[in-house]
This record gives structure tokens, sequence and C-alpha cells, in this order.
């Protein structure tokens, strides 16, 4: 499979084995999912009727009051009561297995190059850490919103980018599959992209 960068306007080989691959719906969704599970803290908590504060004492004896049965300072039904069904901290991570979320990954690459979102820079480096000339240069390839992936950002790309809402710069080795689909354009360096190529083949 070929591919022509941005800037030079080299043709250059990628493989078809990654690059090229039918999109599997269900597969990225159950990746997609594991990711939005265990973004949820799953912290809150509550105390039932065992973990509240108070006496164990009936309130009352059981007849002749007038009023109805108590048995416990603590039901749910009284103000400082326990929580009848109380929420405890709970783990929502969902494990997804190392060929699968490779396979995702393929799936999404594949459909951002099918789709033409995906432009490949041999090389991507601004001169000043200036937001200005950052977007100057980003302007040029008409994209707004944007995803800037290098083997590793540099501090000038770093700068100038911290401070814009729809592009974001980032490693290699901090994509993942929802990311890679929150940007309409992925910009990414040769040397980023044979890299993942690598790991993706083992």
């Amino acid at each position: 499979m070929e591919l022509i960068l941005k800037d030079t306007k080299e043709v250059v080989k990628i493989s078809s084995k990654i690059f090229n691959c039918d999109f599997n719906e269900l597969l990225v969704n159950q990746v997609l999912k594991s990711y939005y599970y265990s973004q949820r803290q799953g912290t809150k908590s509550q105390k039932s009727k065992a973990e509240v504060s108070g006496s164990g004492k009936k309130p009352w004896r059981q007849k002749g009051t007038g009023r109805a049965r108590a048995g416990s300072l603590r039901s749910p039904l009284w103000r400082s009561g326990g929580v009848t069904f109380a929420s405890k901290p709970k783990n929502y991570f969902k494990k997804i297995n190392k060929k699968m979320y490779r396979g995702a990954l393929k799936c999404i690459l594949s459909k951002l190059i099918k789709d033409d979102c995906m432009i490949v820079f041999k090389e991507f480096k601004i001169q000043f850490p200036r937001t200005k000339v950052l977007l100057n240069k980003l302007n040029k390839i008409c994209t707004k919103h944007v995803m800037i992936i290098k083997e590793k950002i540099d501090k000038n790309i770093f700068l100038a980018s911290r401070n814009l809402y729809k592009i974001t710069a980032v490693n290699l080795d901090s994509i993942n599959p929802l990311i890679l689909l929150n940007y309409r354009k992925i910009l990414i360096t040769l040397q980023a992209l044979k890299k993942l190529e690598e790991i993706l083949e083992c």
C-alpha cells in the first residue's frame, strides 16, 4: 500500500495488513466501551442501616403506645437513618485482550486513511513556540480540529498547542482508539507512523 507525504509529495510504502483493514464496528465498539467504563470513578459510597451511628435499642415497646411499631433508630424510614440499598465503591474496569485492542487500532487507522482524515508529514516542526506560528502552518493544510502525533513532541509544538481547544499534540505512546476518533484530522509524522506499524505487527 502506498501513501503520499503532505509536505514533500514523496510516495512511501506502508503495510496493507495494518492500514488497509476492513472496519469491524462490533470490535471497535467493544474497545471504546471498555475505555468509557474505565473512566467511571465508582467512588460513590453511602451508609446502610448497619453502618450509621445510633443505638440498637428498641425505641418503644411493640404494643400499647398507639404509635407504629419501630425496632431501630437506624431504620431507613427515619431521619438520619441508613440508606435502604446503599451504594458502595465499584470497579467498572472491563478487560480487553491485546489482540482485540490491536485489531481495533488497525480498523480505526485504516478508516482514517480511507476517509482521507490522516495527514502524513515527513517532518512537522515550527521554529518558534508561538500559537500564531502553529495556526498559520495548520491553516495552509485547511484544518482547525486536529491532533498532532509525533514519536516525541518537541517543546515548540507543545507550548504552541497547549492554549488551543481544538488542537492537541501527543506523543505516540499516548494514543488510544478513543482519542483517535475525537478529531476530524490526524496529523502524524512518517517516523511515528513507521513506529506504530512496528508495534502493531508484533
